[in-house]
């Protein structure tokens, strides 16, 4: 019996087959990654330093690194319901298409309103600030699918949301913008004339088109300053990657369902949520010597945290007000291009994921801008679902693992995270047809100024 007649094109699994806690990786690594420092003190952070800034409740997922199981509040877990189990999806037509022996799935994230995998962790940070008794939360965003998902879980939870939007991505992508309106929230460009941060990033760099980490320190900012306000962040964090490890036990349960081993499992990578969630489960069986896998995590090559960046503590955000966080960084002042993946320009690595790539549990690639919208095309035309920018950096890779397997015979089994839709993205789409993209690479000149300003931390 073929494969075709046996394993159906959509795999889901059944509602009550949902996960009911959420997995942290880090309770089973056997080098946990390194804590969070005050950025002034450079001393470890305690609960008690973070809690100005961020929920109670998400502190103490943020700090713990051995427990191993966090259980789903019911109210999330029925909000999950709305848009969840995802599929994972078969690509039957693509493998036909492209005549390779390789299997190829892929977990598609972008089933709901939000159009992402970010509204995982959206409704459970709302719902954590919600729990707490306070009145709005603060945020940035770069593609705006972050910024969309907790406008959505902010105005389902009766909750204010004031955005920052990084300002080549607020200029690109209107509609997206206006989506986080229509659920109430507030979006300012960034960086902005409405902080002391953002007036101070705009007088040194009055042409800056923004970047995430200008985005993140406005919106912290403006949290520390705002009663009842705290500020919540849609990757890079350790609790961000917690609540998206539904996406990895979701695609777990369903490949054993059918006794499916991947080969190869393949994220795009920006701060680190939707690739850190879905490898996850397959991670720590690795770890714990039960199976073994190929991670590769992708990112542009205008923004190479990790293939061209460095292992160090570094700020969280160019206004140096955030924890320092030992990840994979290119310096907090480093200014990525205005390239058309907004959720992928930012200038560090979550710190689990960072330290998984020092051990050699993971590898890296990055992919130019134009191949990704070619790749973004012709996947497209063959599933018939348009894909992220983001989404399409694992698409790539995806596409050329498969062509390779049509060169050598291998039956390798791939599986990719396709992180949410395109359907907001159509500016750059129409650049892309019209032979405007063009790809772009910081200089080594670029990369090691931006070294220059890491700080001085004694480990």
């Amino acid at each position: 019996m073929s494969d075709k007649n046996r394993i159906p094109y959509k795999i889901y699994i059944e509602e009550s087959e949902m996960p009911s806690a959420w997995y942290n990786l880090r309770a089973d690594m056997i080098n946990k990654p390194a804590p969070l420092l005050h950025p002034e003190t450079h001393e470890k952070m305690t609960a008690k330093d973070l809690a100005g800034v961020f929920c109670d409740e998400l502190i103490a997922q943020e700090l713990d690194d051995t427990t191993a199981y966090f259980p789903i509040p019911e109210e999330i877990r029925n909000f999950y319901k709305m848009y969840r189990p995802a599929p994972l999806v078969r690509a039957y037509c693509l493998e036909e298409k492209l005549g390779t022996p390789a299997k190829i799935y892929y977990k598609f994230e972008g089933n709901n309103t939000s159009g992402s995998h970010k509204l995982n962790s959206a409704i459970a940070q709302a719902y954590y600030a919600k729990n707490q008794g306070l009145v709005g939360v603060t945020t940035e965003t770069g593609a705006g699918q972050w910024g969309t998902a907790l406008s959505m879980a902010c105005s389902y939870l009766g909750l204010d949301c004031k955005v920052y939007m990084v300002k080549c991505s607020y200029e690109q992508k209107p509609h997206r913008r206006e989506v986080m309106r229509t659920y109430g929230a507030s979006v300012t460009p960034s960086p902005s004339t409405e902080t002391k941060i953002g007036r101070k990033i705009l007088a040194e760099h009055p042409d800056t088109v923004g970047s995430l980490g200008c985005a993140i320190s406005e919106a912290v900012e403006t949290a520390t300053n705002t009663e009842g306000y705290r500020y919540v962040l849609g990757s890079v964090l350790n609790q961000v990657m917690l609540h998206q490890s539904i996406i990895g036990l979701e695609t777990k349960i369903a490949l054993d369902k059918y006794n499916i081993k991947p080969d190869v499992i393949i994220g795009c990578a920006g701060g680190g949520s939707n690739l850190g969630g879905l490898i996850a489960p397959f991670m720590g069986e690795k770890i714990r010597g039960e199976a073994n896998y190929r991670f590769i995590a992708v990112e542009p090559e205008s923004c190479p945290s990790f293939t061209r960046g460095k292992y160090a503590y570094d700020y969280c955000d160019t206004g140096m007000v955030c924890p320092l966080s030992k990840m994979y960084t290119l310096g907090s002042s480093f200014m990525p291009a205005a390239t058309h993946a907004g959720g992928l320009r930012y200038h560090g690595m979550n710190s689990t994921l960072s330290q998984l790539y020092a051990d050699g549990l993971m590898e890296a690639t990055t992919v130019k801008q134009t191949e990704v919208f070619a790749a973004a095309e012709e996947f497209a035309r063959v599933e018939g679902i348009l894909p992220a920018p983001e989404s399409s950096h694992a698409i790539k890779v995806a596409l050329d693992i498969a062509k390779e397997c049509v060169k050598t015979g291998e039956e390798k089994t791939i599986v990719f995270g396709l992180t949410g839709t395109g359907y907001f993205d159509m500016m750059s789409y129409e650049k892309f047809h019209d032979g405007r993209m063009v790809d772009s690479a910081p200089s080594d000149e670029d990369i090691e100024k931006a070294f220059s300003k890491l700080p001085h931390v004694n480990e």
